[in-house]
């Protein structure tokens, strides 16, 4: 039986790959899930990929995964800096729980440098590009496999 994997996206993360590709790079969000995939499914893993510009749902599916997943890699956008409701979801959520930013915060503007989402999640990888998901990736398959 294979075990599932929340790949959880916020807000703006739609636009990967259009969006300051200096930072964040050439490839979509689409390109991202698929590398996932190709990672996860070899090992046993499912990968359910999804982004959302909206707090709420992205509680929503933080929820579902109490039910669903055995693990969240998460990169929560701006929310990672403003959402202690985002943060009290992944509380409520018994799963690992890994958080991953493709630029590295802490080179960025002050304010980037606090995490709500940190305090809850095994571990944080910042500025690898794209390749911090299957790092996330790589370490849930690790400790589930």
């Amino acid at each position: 039986m294979s075990k599932t994997v929340f790949l959880i996206n916020g807000p703006n993360l739609n636009l990967l790959g259009k969006r300051e590709p200096a930072i964040y790079g050439a490839d979509s969000l689409d390109d991202v899930a698929n590398r996932c995939v190709a990672l996860a499914k070899p090992a046993g893993f499912d990968l359910k990929s999804m982004q959302s510009n909206h707090e709420g749902q992205i509680i929503d599916w933080i929820h579902q995964a109490r039910d669903e997943a055995e693990a969240i890699i998460i990169n929560p956008g701006a929310f990672t800096h403003t959402s202690v409701a985002i943060y009290d979801a992944l509380q409520a959520y018994e799963g690992l729980v890994f958080e991953v930013h493709i630029s590295n915060v802490h080179k960025r503007e002050a304010f980037r440098h606090h995490s709500y989402v940190s305090a809850r999640a095994e571990g944080v990888i910042a500025g690898f590009g794209i390749e911090g998901y299957e790092l996330a990736l790589r370490r849930v398959i690790s400790l589930l496999g």
